[in-house]
């Protein structure tokens, strides 16, 4: 009987790190046994959970035009800071509820993304830097909206056939991501975000108060227009 008790309460608590956890399933990686591939492809079959947390600890890094920046930031009444994965199935998730809110509000609202690549996706930091080096060319938004419909294939073919896809310089393209040279912005944007009280991904402040994981359109909806009211 202890040995049964002991067996359903681990199963138990990998059920709750899932569940409570949103889009953060560090908790789930431990109760699969340290492997996060199993932990991943168990949460995404699951429904997300609606959590609004609490405010974080640190402040959220102010948002400026260095930041990539849907919208107006001058106009916006509210102002959207993601921290996101491009490898990240809650992410995926969330995408098409982000882009609905700038279609919803317009110029009410500006959204800025930032990378949080976590480390048990492979390429997550391969993702990020490719999207950086489509944001010379001013194209930053264009190829992030392709790595998510290309999430399940992301690699060295497909960065290079997005960039061909949304007409960027090959040439300039490669010899970007060949650099390196925006590891340390996308580091920086991590190290931010953790100071924040990022965990995990999605991460979305909305003017300063911390939505986690991939809630629905309803909710994010209702905490954009609860800021609009103030």
């Amino acid at each position: 009987m202890f040995t049964f008790g002991l067996a359903c309460g681990v199963a138990l608590s990998a059920v709750a790190a899932v569940l409570l956890g949103g889009g953060n399933i560090n908790g789930a990686i431990l109760a699969r046994g340290g492997n996060p591939e199993a932990a991943q492809a168990d949460a995404v079959q699951r429904v997300v959970p609606t959590q609004i947390a609490a405010p974080a600890a640190g402040a959220v890094k102010v948002a400026t035009a260095a930041d990539h920046v849907r919208g107006d930031l001058k106009k916006a009444k509210t102002v959207l800071i993601e921290y996101s994965d491009f490898q990240c199935p809650y992410c995926q998730k969330f995408h098409p509820s982000m882009k609905q809110v700038v279609a919803d509000y317009g110029n009410d609202v500006a959204w800025v993304y930032r990378h949080f690549p976590l480390s048990f996706h492979p390429e997550s930091t391969n993702a990020a830097e490719a999207s950086e080096c489509a944001s010379e060319q001013g194209k930053f938004w264009e190829y992030g909206d392709q790595l998510f419909d290309r999430q399940q294939t992301l690699g060295e073919a497909a960065y290079g056939e997005i960039a061909d896809f949304i007409g960027l310089d090959r040439n300039k393209f490669d010899a970007c991501r060949a650099s390196d040279k925006y590891l340390a912005k996308i580091k920086q944007d991590q190290s931010d975000g953790s100071a924040a009280g990022v965990t995990g991904t999605p991460a979305t402040f909305v003017n300063g108060q911390l939505v986690s994981g991939a809630v629905p359109y309803e909710q994010l909806k209702a905490q954009i227009d609860a800021a609009l009211k103030q």
